[in-house]
């Protein structure tokens, strides 16, 4: 069942002249503003007991407006009892480390056994949150962290301070090829004109920006530590494949395997294998969407970006007189 609300809030003299859609954002700033200028135009929102349902009409200061509304559930995705690696929870967030091959949010092709459903499952009272409280993605094969709201006012929150890039996220990579210094990528991103499940840099997508820093060099890799300003979908896999510096493992954006000259077999072995994109969300900070208090979390690097680290690691010490 869906959730009812019914919330009543009095327009203060400040906002005298102010358009109603502004004044009830103002008033109810727990709910995002498309949410509620739907509910003004449903009829779900009264001033001074009358139904008003354009947005434009102005305030003078005093009026009482309600709000009766329904919050809808997510009850057509089932509850599924799939572990969640947790690395901290309150009554209004989750943190997960999330792990390779796990879809965050059920679409096509993959109806459930998603992040989505095993919350709901966890804490079943995110069943009365857009999404289930969640609020940013990783793509399927990409690991680490993510925050998860569990009310609709953290969600709310959380989702203001992503558009004000009030959120840290800093993440781990291995690119292909030599990069010599960090930088930025202001490149805006929309979908891909041919490739309809890919993204591209597309000049008439939504603004992108990705900031970059060399970490360590291998002798035909690269590892690197990146920063959103955005977040975009496939956002660093498209960005690193512009600068011609796709992730290792990364087939969809051309990542295809580069060898260093004179590998040991191993090695070759490993790099042709390595079967996703070496991509993990290593940090997140952010404000908690209720206290206010400053939190910051780290997730250790996973055992295949590490193994594959220190394989690049030992070769480039092998082969450094004579490629350096």
């Amino acid at each position: 069942m869906a959730q009812q609300i019914e919330l009543t809030n009095t327009v203060k003299d400040s906002q005298l002249g102010q358009r109603l859609d502004q004044a009830v954002a103002e008033l109810f700033a727990d709910f995002s503003r498309s949410r509620l200028k739907e509910w003004l135009l449903d009829g779900k929102i009264t001033v001074n007991g009358e139904v008003i349902t354009k947005p434009r009409t102005k305030v003078m200061g005093g009026e009482v407006i309600t709000v009766q509304a329904e919050l809808e559930d997510e009850e057509r995705f089932e509850a599924q009892d799939i572990p969640l690696n947790i690395v901290y929870e309150d009554d209004d967030i989750i943190v997960i480390n999330k792990p390779r091959d796990f879809v965050v949010h059920p679409g096509a092709g993959t109806p459930d056994g998603t992040v989505l459903n095993a919350l709901l499952h966890h804490f079943p009272a995110t069943a009365e949150v857009p999404r289930a409280g969640i609020v940013h993605r990783l793509d399927k094969d990409t690991t680490g962290l993510m925050v998860v709201a569990k009310t609709v006012p953290a969600q709310t929150r959380l989702v203001r301070a992503l558009q004000k890039r009030n959120i840290t996220r800093e993440y781990e990579a291995i690119a292909i090829g030599k990069m010599t210094a960090g930088g930025m990528v202001d490149k805006p991103i929309g979908r891909h004109s041919t490739k309809r499940t890919l993204m591209a840099v597309n000049e008439l997508g939504k603004p992108a920006v990705t900031h970059y820093r060399v970490a360590e060099h291998f002798r035909e890799h690269t590892r690197i530590r990146l920063r959103l300003e955005t977040g975009r979908t496939h956002q660093i896999r498209v960005h690193m494949s512009y600068l011609q510096h796709p992730l290792l493992g990364d087939s969809a954006y051309g990542g295809r395997a580069r060898i260093p000259r004179g590998a040991s077999e191993e090695l070759t072995q490993m790099i042709r294998s390595f079967d996703r994109q070496a991509l993990h969300a290593v940090m997140l900070k952010f404000a908690h969407p209720v206290t206010g208090k400053e939190m910051t979390f780290h997730a250790p690097i996973p055992d295949d970006m590490v193994v594959m680290t220190e394989a690049l690691r030992e070769d480039a010490k092998l082969n450094k007189e004579e490629d350096y």
